[in-house]
């Protein structure tokens, strides 16, 4: 009768071993998972404000590509375009016939 005592006493001194070894791991897996919730969400906020840095650039880059048509569509700025493009052809042709 003593010795099923012992091994009973034996079994629940494994199994609080266990259940303590257990417990550190859940712990651990608790500390994992919150660090990663907090990297999870400082990415998503990095993320939001590069996607609102981009909405920002499309915006600048299409007003300025509307300022770019309106300057070309009209046809004093496309003769003075064709004139600054003609000085900069003629300048480029005598400077390598010089050289």
């Amino acid at each position: 009768m003593s010795h099923l005592i012992i091994l009973h006493e034996i079994d629940e001194h494994d199994n609080d071993r266990a259940v303590d070894g257990l417990q550190d791991r859940v712990n651990l897996l608790k500390r994992l998972t919150g660090d990663i919730h907090e990297e999870v969400e400082c990415h998503n906020r990095v993320l939001d404000q590069m996607g609102n840095d981009m909405d920002a650039s499309r915006g600048i880059l299409s007003g300025t590509m509307d300022r770019f048509k309106s300057v070309f569509e009209t046809k004093s700025s496309r003769r003075m375009f064709t004139l600054v493009a003609s000085f900069v052809v003629i300048f480029l042709i005598i400077y390598y016939l010089t050289r």
